[in-house]
């Protein structure tokens, strides 16, 4: 009987291991995270705060689906193609901040979560802000190249492709920025760090497709908005928090 209890013991402990988030609520902020001073940005049941990138309205691709936000293929696109259905969170703009997300996708999807984005009329989300890869590691096209990856600086610092976790599963992602020092930890690693407006940043930039944006040559914003991508897949989004630095 003691062998049992102990191995009775052994499996719950083992299933907490597995399942960290078991009774956490979602889209909810324990009393601690209020006291640390973190805001949602999503509050589980609409879309207060939300809207298109260079719009006013929510795009016609998005719902609210176990309670998330989530993106689909647009009326009469197919995958891959978007639907104008990128979004940010247009109440506030924010420089120095931390950023938690819990994000899922579907068979082949590709999506991104984008910061300190400026708005620029005429031009997608992606133009004029860094972009952290949202991507079925496995069997979206996007990925051949590695900093295509989930989790990585799209096209300038790829992430460690073990930290994430299969399709279907929820991910969470945290993007610190602190004048300018930006760091990815995904699933609880850190994958990814640089710092905005130095010679580095712009040697990344000058070997990336973003050599030739303006957005990017120009300079990215010192404070903008929070986005994310509509890339003509399904993704989930959940847990979006964030707490200023």
């Amino acid at each position: 009987m003691k062998r049992n209890l102990i191995l009775s013991i052994m499996w719950v402990a083992a299933m907490a291991m597995a399942m960290p988030t078991l009774g956490q609520q979602v889209n909810k902020l324990s009393a601690q995270e209020k006291k640390d001073g973190w805001a949602l940005l999503f509050n589980g049941e609409d879309f207060s705060g939300w809207r298109q990138c260079n719009g006013t309205d929510m795009p016609l691709n998005w719902a609210i689906e176990d309670d998330a936000m989530k993106v689909f293929t647009g009326e009469g696109k197919k995958p891959g193609h978007g639907a104008n259905g990128d979004i940010l969170f247009g109440n506030q703009m924010f420089d120095n901040f931390e950023l938690s997300i819990d994000w899922k996708v579907s068979k082949m999807a590709n999506s991104g979560i984008f910061f300190n984005i400026r708005e620029v009329p005429g031009k997608p989300i992606y133009y004029a802000a860094p972009e952290i890869q949202v991507l079925d590691n496995v069997d979206a096209s996007d990925n051949k190249v590695d900093s295509h990856l989930a989790g990585s600086l799209y096209d300038m610092i790829a992430a460690d492709p073990k930290t994430v976790k299969p399709t279907g599963e929820w991910n969470t992602i945290v993007i610190s920025v602190q004048d300018g020092k930006v760091t990815h930890t995904q699933n609880g690693v850190k994958v990814v760090e640089y710092t905005l407006w130095t010679s580095e940043w712009d040697e990344l930039v000058s070997n990336s497709k973003f050599k030739n944006f303006p957005g990017f040559t120009e300079g990215i914003s010192k404070k903008g908005y929070i986005g994310l991508q509509d890339h003509g897949y399904t993704v989930w989004f959940r847990n979006i928090k964030i707490r200023e630095l």
